[in-house]
């Protein structure tokens, strides 16, 4: 079976009252539309075709990277019309899903359970259906006395009667694409819209004979859409919980789930230990025994087993070794690689810094391009002067080596292994190995001098 995913993503999104295309907009770091691409690629389709519209030009730029066919619709007279607009790229012998670029979290087994049941049925239709206890503002599903499904009925068009069912239409649908090509051809716009329905395709199979098969979603999350800010914002907490839930299901002890953030994919070993406000973006991993402090920010890492980071850092594109202790007030800049048993403290700065282990950069310190050998031990207030105002250059610190706090090691420069850097000096030339290296001017005292005074007025 050959399938096609057909992403409705055209919409202007008046409620979102932005200048950013709806679908553009953030759910859990990333763009709603990327969601759903990402969904239906799981999929392995023959093509996946987004259907955009208002605000083209934003969308191309935000995910062009996406391996997708772009189809602009550029009259938006309605989703059956949208859909339509795909259809030329499609092969008769193929199945047309439809997804919603504003639906970000539909599931990849709620979908092939719906193109399964669907196949099964070989010429019937697939309809993603849901029962709310308040179904205002969706489509309602009728069915016959047998259960059968008869149509859909949009709530504007709705009687009375019909507007208290309760299944309600999701709008993802799945269909031969010869029959849906033949469908979508014969809509017309005579609705309180004005426009192309997709859901009166359901009514044409119905008249064809075609069985409609329907599916429920595992959870309400999957079919719910964003029109407007609150509503993203319910659905990023929604699916923060769901993130949370399915974490401590796996033995992550989370100090309160509600205050707690996933934007990327998040792996974990066991007895990790998770604080307030901590956000993951990108893909991170944590190890066994792993405990993150309160408001920290981990992006693309990895922490190896047993390390503590705490409060308040930052961490991006970094390799933490195991046993670390970083924090807190830490930073930790891409291309930093920490061996095991090092400590970062306190308002300490690293990027693309190698530090062996055993070394401890414990204050107040800016560490970048850097490679740092075992048992180093860097004060207070060191910085390495990496940039010349063109180029960056390197630091290498030997094993052994102790940097005296407030020291200014200009690079390139060595430090040799077991070498001392005495308190305050700037270096600038090779320091050598097992030697006390330093640069200060010598001290003086000033007899009778005064501290200047105010002025009595």
């Amino acid at each position: 079976m050959k399938l096609s995913v057909v992403i409705l993503a055209a919409g202007q999104g008046t409620r979102m009252r932005s200048q950013m295309p709806k679908v553009l907009h953030h759910l859990a770091g990333r763009p709603l539309l990327e969601h759903v691409i990402a969904t239906a690629q799981r999929l392995r389709p023959t093509a996946v075709h987004v259907v955009y519209g208002h605000g083209g030009d934003q969308v191309l730029r935000a995910l062009g990277h996406c391996q997708v066919q772009w189809v602009e619709q550029r009259e938006r007279l309605g989703t059956g019309h949208a859909v339509a607009q795909a259809m030329p790229k499609v092969p008769d012998d193929e199945w047309v899903l439809v997804l919603y670029g504003d639906v970000p979290l539909i599931s990849e087994a709620t979908l092939r359970a719906l193109v399964a049941g669907a196949v099964a049925g070989q010429a019937s239709l697939g309809l993603l259906t849901a029962m709310l206890e308040q179904p205002k503002g969706y489509g309602r599903i009728v069915r016959n006395d047998q259960g059968q499904v008869l149509r859909i009925v949009e709530e504007k068009d709705a009687t009375a009667e019909q507007k208290r069912i309760c299944e309600v239409n999701t709008g993802v649908i799945v269909a031969p694409a010869a029959q849906l090509r033949r469908w979508l051809g014969a809509l017309n716009n005579d609705n309180s819209q004005g426009e192309y329905y997709l859901t009166d395709v359901i009514a044409q199979a119905v008249a064809d004979q075609v069985p409609v098969h329907s599916v429920y979603p595992a959870r309400e999350t999957e079919f719910l859409g964003v029109n407007d800010k609150q509503q993203l914002a319910q659905l990023e907490r929604q699916y923060q919980r769901e993130q949370a839930d399915f974490l401590m299901g796996q033995g992550v002890t989370l100090l309160d789930p509600q205050r707690f953030d996933v934007r990327g994919e998040l792996y974990v070993g066991k007895d990790v230990v998770i604080d307030i406000d901590v956000i993951f973006e990108g893909k991170v991993t944590l190890g066994d025994n792993v405990s993150i402090g309160p408001f920290c920010v981990i992006r693309d890492s990895v922490i190896a087993n047993g390390a503590q980071i705490k409060a308040y850092s930052i961490i991006e594109e970094t390799h933490v070794g195991e046993r670390d202790i970083i924090g807190p007030y830490a930073r930790l800049r891409p291309g930093t690689l920490l061996a095991s048993d090092v400590h970062i403290g306190n308002f300490v700065e690293l990027k693309k810094t190698v530090v062996d282990q055993g070394s401890k950069i414990n204050h107040l310190s800016y560490v970048g391009d850097a490679t740092i050998g075992k048992r180093v031990n860097v004060g207070a207030g060191t910085i390495t002067c990496n940039y010349d105002g063109a180029n960056k250059h390197q630091t290498v610190i030997g094993d052994d080596a102790f940097i005296g706090s407030d020291s200014q090691l200009v690079a390139p420069v060595t430090v040799g292994a077991g070498a001392t850097i005495g308190a305050g000096s700037t270096i600038s030339r090779d320091a050598p190995e097992g030697q006390l290296t330093l640069s200060r001017m010598a001290q003086k005292s000033v007899v009778g001098w005064k501290r200047p005074t105010k002025k009595s007025q």
